[in-house]
């Protein structure tokens, strides 16, 4: 008998493991990341592209999944795109550094639509975050795709129709097929992240999640993909990443306790997580300049994939929210003249604040390749500032909150929660919130949830005309 395709061995993860494979520290992080999740969520009300999914989701009615901030119900796929979208927009949801770098949390929208359609208790939507966290970092690890011109996001669509067929409780063979589905015709091409960045930055994830579930739900009644859609001659290592192996029997389990979600790291400001340590950096110099007028240079050392991401001519003149957010050079201008990164940041006054152009007309960027040698393990960043005194000064941050030397505390995260909640949700709806995060593994009903996320003053959309 051949060996199982990589596809095979990852739908058997996914089937096999349960709850009681978990343990209480990894459940505890899932909890955290779901606060944090629903923070980013709050954040993106009333955003132009989580808007424009609303019109979209509204259109289809179906009693099955839940629009945060609305009362639409809709199918799981769309209701997975929506809040999706409101988890990615401010580019605030966790993340990790692998060979790819991407964001697992784009992955617990769709769980949580799932789960609500599929009547599955929150011991089962704990288990299968845990498992597109588990695969999807797993496959970040394995190989790089934007070096190669494609997104990370289709990382996602094996993890999301992994844990969607955990969901669905299908058994390996019909799980097998859904990741043979979601992968093979779902390929997003890396533009979506280079030059401009367009609204399509933040939705591109949800939008393979959505996908997935769709292909999970094929494969649920017989529908059958191309395979192997790993190994196969024109099939994903040939075509798109490459080769690389996986040790799929060695993925977190109750014997290793090896979980990657406990390598997830999180997000202090809204913005891109591998240029954090230079607004750090950035922060720290400001309390040393008297005067930021005296500013005569500022070079910014980093590593090569902030220079080629974070640093091409398209990030030395921001137009959008998301290119703004992926610009070394805006940021730590923005840290040097508010000392803070905020959501206001982004706002179209601030991007074009002629303040901010002339910092970044002041500024260069290169690569230093010891700081190259530390990623992704470390995203360091080294700022320095030359004063027309001729005075130099210097800050270097390895790392920083968030990050696994300093992860972010319960209390953290419950202040990122309701520093985005205030403008929306009353005091009682957080603390309503927080209460059933605490206890997600025993809730058997997630209306409760959907409840509290209403968004105060809005009232409420509904699908019926």
């Amino acid at each position: 008998m051949s060996e199982a395709t990589l596809a095979r061995r990852i739908a058997r993860y996914a089937c096999n493991l349960s709850i009681e494979d978990i343990p209480e520290s990894v459940i505890a992080c899932v909890r955290r990341r779901f606060v944090d999740s629903l923070a980013c969520i709050l954040g993106a009300y009333g955003a132009r592209p989580v808007e424009a999914a609303i019109e979209v989701v509204v259109q289809a009615s179906q009693l099955s999944s839940t629009v945060f901030g609305t009362g639409v119900r809709t199918t799981p796929d769309l209701a997975a795109f929506a809040n999706g979208i409101m988890v990615r927009y401010l580019d605030y949801n966790d993340g990790y550094m692998g060979r790819e770098p991407g964001h697992p949390s784009d992955s617990i929208p769709a769980c949580l639509a799932l789960a609500e359609a599929e009547g599955a208790s929150g011991a089962e939507l704990i288990t299968a975050i845990v498992i597109a966290y588990e695969i999807q970092m797993r496959l970040q690890d394995g190989a790089s795709l934007n070096k190669r011109g494609w997104d990370h996001v289709n990382y996602i669509s094996v993890a999301m129709a992994a844990a969607a067929s955990r969901l669905m409780t299908l058994d390996e063979t019909r799980a097998e097929q859904a990741i043979n589905i979601a992968l093979s015709s779902h390929l997003t091409l890396r533009q979506v992240r280079s030059g401009t960045l367009s609204d399509w930055k933040g939705c591109s994830a949800a939008n393979a999640a959505r996908n997935a579930l769709f292909a999970t739900q094929l494969a649920r009644h017989g529908m059958t993909g191309p395979a192997p859609v790993f190994e196969g001659d024109m099939g994903f290592f040939k075509q798109v990443s490459g080769e690389f192996e996986l040790d799929v029997e060695n993925f977190g389990n109750r014997h290793n306790g090896d979980f990657a979600i406990l390598r997830s790291l999180t997000k202090t400001f809204p913005t891109n997580g591998e240029l954090h340590t230079a607004v750090w950096a950035a922060l720290d110099l400001r309390v040393r300049i008297a005067d930021l007028g005296a500013i005569a240079t500022i070079h910014i050392e980093t590593s090569e994939f902030n220079c080629r991401v974070l640093a091409d001519p398209d990030k030395w003149f921001p137009r959008t929210r998301e290119t703004a957010d992926h610009s070394l050079p805006y940021n730590v201008a923005r840290a040097l003249l508010d000392g803070d990164i905020t959501l206001d940041s982004y706002s179209p006054q601030r991007i074009a604040d002629s303040r901010a152009m002339v910092l970044m007309s002041r500024t260069t960027v290169s690569e230093d390749p010891s700081l190259t040698r530390m990623f992704p393990r470390h995203l360091a960043n080294r700022v320095s500032v030359t004063l027309t005194s001729g005075e130099e000064l210097t800050s270097e941050m390895i790392s920083g909150p968030g990050s696994l030397e300093t992860p972010m505390s319960d209390a953290d995260f419950e202040r990122k929660f309701r520093c985005m909640a205030a403008p929306h949700i009353a005091r009682h709806a957080q603390d309503e919130v927080l209460s059933f995060v605490s206890q997600l593994e025993r809730q058997q009903d997630y209306s409760p949830l959907f409840s509290a996320m209403l968004a105060r003053g809005l009232g409420s959309r509904s699908c019926q005309s």
